[in-house]
């Protein structure tokens, strides 16, 4: 019985003692390299980036050896490295020292631009560059000294204190604007897909906001203009503001006051201008004219100073009375009573004689009447082929074509 239970003992520590062997050969590496199961590579770097033999070399984070040994040279070092077989590492895999903690804890990670080969093998090399290391620490901690030197401690002072005025006694909105922010993106999570509705159709609205790119800061350009344009008025826009009650208090009161009879003399001038627009081109034949010959009418002096105006009637042609009541007929001034309207007055004798009354009138619309091309500015006017000079400096008119001097100007130039 005591044989079978040492026998039991013996087997048990021999096994322990086997497993613990194989466990810390396994973890010292010696199983892989017994087997034949690891194989190097080489790093040659700028430096060791706080690396030591031990390291951890990784994948994309994810272990796949260590740092066997390294070995310094003029120009940096070259990093000696265990991969784990069935490692299928990319040779174009940029290389880089991380830190696994504040503290330290270097390692060195293949980050591959993809998954392709060919991949490495053993006794590779891999080259690094600046990038590859991380920043060092005491240069970190130089250059920040640095900085912190160059600023002006006064400055400092006076930002330091504006900013604990900016957020004096503002704990408890900072703390609303944290806790909404809370409460938003809990909100949006409970709606995901709408949340993700929303911003994918916000990048379409940003998207078209970037094509009229140019139209928002033209129409921003404009703005500024008008607000500008606006600032400037402030004035003015007050004065309208303080008087417009007034005023609009004015125009109602008279409304008020003319809307009995208004509506009916709107309603009148509506049947005086449907009756000036059918005539609308001889009424500007009137305005073109008339002022030149009023302003003619009246000048002229002489070497003294004295001025004089001329006056002549002229019989030729002579007058119509045909289509028109004789003088037998015609009503004396005193009557003042009503009569019925002589509605068929009318010129009845052909030319020569004055051509007068509404069957020698030039008919509405697109009839007869034209408009003489008149420039007030310069008093030109283009007539008959040719290019008048209308001048208010009157000379003597005589002679039976006066009338005509006074529809066309009483001087005339080429």
């Amino acid at each position: 019985m005591m044989g079978s239970v040492q026998r039991k003992l013996i087997a048990f520590i021999v096994l322990s003692a086997v497993g613990i062997l194989y466990a810390s050969a396994n973890y010292l590496g010696l199983v892989d390299k017994l087997l034949g199961r690891d194989y190097s590579v080489t790093a040659d770097l700028a430096g060791t980036g706080g690396l030591y033999e031990g390291s951890l070399v990784t994948y994309r984070g994810v272990e796949v050896g260590k740092v066997s040994s390294m070995t310094p040279r003029a120009d940096g070092v070259e990093v000696h490295m265990t991969l784990k077989d069935g490692s299928r590492i990319p040779k174009a895999s940029p290389i880089y020292v991380h830190n696994g903690s504040a503290v330290g804890e270097q390692y060195l990670d293949f980050e591959p631009l993809s998954n392709a080969g060919p991949f490495l093998t053993e006794g590779d090399v891999v080259k690094g560059n600046l990038q590859s290391l991380p920043v060092d620490e005491g240069a970190l901690l130089v250059d920040m000294d640095r900085f912190v030197r160059s600023v002006n401690k006064g400055h400092l002072r006076t930002v330091v204190s504006e900013l604990g005025k900016m957020f004096y006694n503002t704990g408890h909105p900072l703390q609303h604007i944290i806790d909404s922010g809370n409460t938003l993106i809990n909100e949006a999570s409970a709606h995901q897909a709408q949340t993700l509705r929303l911003l994918d159709e916000g990048r379409t609205v940003l998207r078209t906001q970037q094509r009229n790119a140019g139209n928002i800061k033209a129409f921003a350009s404009g703005m500024a203009q008008l607000s500008g344009a606006l600032r400037r008025s402030d004035g003015d826009f007050r004065a309208i503001l303080q008087g417009a009650p007034g005023s609009l208090a004015e125009v109602q009161a008279l409304l008020k006051g003319l809307q009995p009879i208004l509506p009916v003399f709107l309603s009148n001038l509506v049947t005086v201008d449907q009756v000036t627009v059918l005539r609308l081109k001889s009424v500007q034949q009137l305005l073109v004219t008339y002022p030149v010959i009023i302003a003619s009418g009246f000048t002229g002096t002489t070497k003294d100073g004295y001025g004089h105006v001329h006056v002549e009637y002229t019989q030729q042609p002579g007058p119509c009375h045909k289509g028109y009541l004789p003088p037998s007929k015609w009503r004396p001034g005193w009557d003042l009573s009503d009569k019925p309207v002589y509605l068929k007055a009318h010129c009845g004798q052909p030319l020569p004689y004055t051509a007068r009354g509404s069957n020698y009138a030039p008919p509405p619309g697109n009839g007869g009447a034209r408009v003489a091309p008149y420039d007030p500015t310069t008093g030109t006017l283009a007539a008959g082929g040719r290019k008048l000079v209308l001048s208010s400096n009157i000379g003597d008119v005589y002679g039976e074509d006066a009338w005509k001097w006074m529809l066309i100007g009483p001087t005339m130039e080429k």
